[in-house]
């Protein structure tokens, strides 16, 4: 094991919650601030588990393919996320979502910022603003429990 391999069972999401919980309190309402602003709940959930594959971030990713079953959401619809292009699954607004969220996650990698336009015919000014956000607070989230490995929370039988 080298020097900067990281032990991890030293961290997780409740280790997280109590060592900086102003950090905590403040990204759960960021996420917060997004589902009161208005993006569909499946809409916003399809994002968070595309992020989430992209950033191979298996905490965020496994707690929101399980809020999307709670809502509701086909398992082949959840399936065909990471290959949403070659997929008739999902709705135009859904693909908009989806590139506009790949976009975003890669900027680093990819053409520069002015090379892809939000996508403000779907979503309007407002709405992209909101999406945005959302693809903001998962990339954030998905720093500090893929960062540091998090391992899923327990699933309850329902």
């Amino acid at each position: 094991m080298d020097d900067v391999t990281l032990e991890k069972a030293a961290f997780s999401y409740d280790i997280f919650r109590a060592s900086i919980p102003a950090a905590h309190a403040a990204l759960l309402a960021l996420g917060e601030a997004v589902d009161k602003a208005g993006l569909d709940k499946r809409l916003s959930e399809i994002v968070k588990i595309r992020v989430s594959q992209i950033n191979a971030c298996v905490f965020c990713q496994d707690f929101h393919l399980d809020t999307a079953r709670h809502l509701g959401i086909a398992d082949g619809t959840l399936d065909a996320i990471a290959v949403w292009r070659d997929s008739a699954v999902f709705s135009l607004r859904e693909r908009a979502a989806l590139s506009w969220a790949e976009h975003l996650t890669r900027m680093a990698d990819g053409p520069g910022p002015s090379a892809v336009e939000p996508p403000s015919a779907l979503f309007g000014r407002d709405g992209v603003m909101v999406l945005t956000a959302a693809v903001a607070t998962i990339n954030a989230w998905n720093r500090m429990a893929g960062g540091l490995h998090f391992p899923p929370l327990a699933r309850h039988a329902t």
